[in-house]
């Protein structure tokens, strides 16, 4: 079983700035002259981790990770202003332009694998491959799914939690009440909110518990971005067309893919990647028999790995290197 390639620290840093007030966070690792490959992080409002970076072998890949919009290391941190899905897709032109790069690789898991399909989908002349995990098309009910009726069935004790922190007479539209103590102006309130809705989402990310990925979930300054700018995008419709992207699948017509799911994922449901790969025959679905949603399970890290190698030696082929 594979596992993730050593550490490695960024051979450059850039803040990028982008439509004020927002600054963007970037950096890049492993090989200069490798395959360039976009690390598109999940939430949305999650940030990179210490993790990301792992997925790759460092001496084919240059690897460009990015903290979205209000995420991670970009600032101002945790804000919504002129933050929308069309918003971040420019971004990653912008990131793509910058750093001087003709076509690239995109890597995403969960709100990640959305926004690499909605980049996808608008410019498909910049993509050399897809490599997606735990796939969220972000329709209504998917939301609905996890933030209101479905989920909690499976998880009862943890849901109990998650209710609590919204009044009776409010829960018949739990995103709508979060949303407003989540972008209200009682701190105290607002970081309570954070923590009960990343607590959720991190309890019930992975097969078998795992408190280390709970506790990086509830972390407070993770767990503020990641919960309003997610309140923030659902409450939008995360500013897409209704099934938007199953729609505009055909624009991803000859991107070759890799579609890595788990079997259990109880965030985003496996219909999410077989609907998207029915839709997209030049994809391949993994079904991992043993694993929830998250990206760091053993079965999930395998399949992703062997992903990002296979890529790479199919991208040096297709290219007449004689050692792919």
């Amino acid at each position: 079983m594979q596992t993730f390639y050593p550490e490695i620290k960024p051979y450059q840093r850039h803040q990028i700035a982008v439509e004020a007030p927002h600054e963007l966070y970037v950096d890049e690792s492993g090989n200069p002259q490798g395959i360039p490959v976009l690390f598109v992080h999940g939430g949305p409002g999650a940030g990179c981790g210490k993790y990301d970076r792992r997925f790759f072998d460092p001496e084919v890949y240059r690897i460009v990770l990015f903290d979205q919009r209000g995420a991670g290391r970009s600032r101002p941190h945790a804000s919504l202003e002129s933050n929308t899905t069309q918003k971040l897709v420019e971004d990653m032109e912008t990131i793509r332009e910058h750093l001087g790069i003709d076509k690239w690789v995109l890597f995403g898991g969960s709100w990640g694998s959305t926004l690499s399909l909605v980049y996808a989908e608008t410019y498909p002349e910049r993509v050399l491959g897809l490599i997606l995990r735990g796939i969220f098309l972000c329709r209504r009910e998917d939301i609905h799914w996890f933030y209101q009726d479905g989920a909690s069935r499976l998880f009862p004790d943890y849901w109990d939690s998650f209710v609590q922190q919204i009044p009776e007479e409010e829960r018949g539209n739990l995103l709508n009440a979060y949303h407003r103590q989540l972008i209200g102006e009682n701190q105290i309130q607002q970081m309570a909110a954070a923590k009960a809705w990343s607590c959720w989402e991190g309890r019930t990310a992975t097969l078998k518990p795992c408190q280390d990925l709970v506790d990086s979930f509830t972390e407070p300054h993770r767990a503020l971005s990641l919960a309003r700018i997610e309140a923030h995008y659902f409450v939008n419709d995360s500013f897409l067309e209704a099934n938007q992207i199953i729609n505009n699948a055909h624009r991803l017509a000859g991107i070759p893919g890799v579609i890595v799911h788990g079997r259990y994922d109880v965030i985003c449901p496996l219909d999410n990647a077989y609907a998207l790969h029915k839709s997209w025959p030049d994809s391949e679905l993994q079904i991992i028999r043993e694993a929830g949603h998250a990206s760091r399970e053993p079965g999930i890290v395998d399949a992703l790995i062997r992903a990002t190698d296979d890529m790479a030696r199919r991208l040096r082929k297709d290219n007449g290197d004689q050692t792919a």
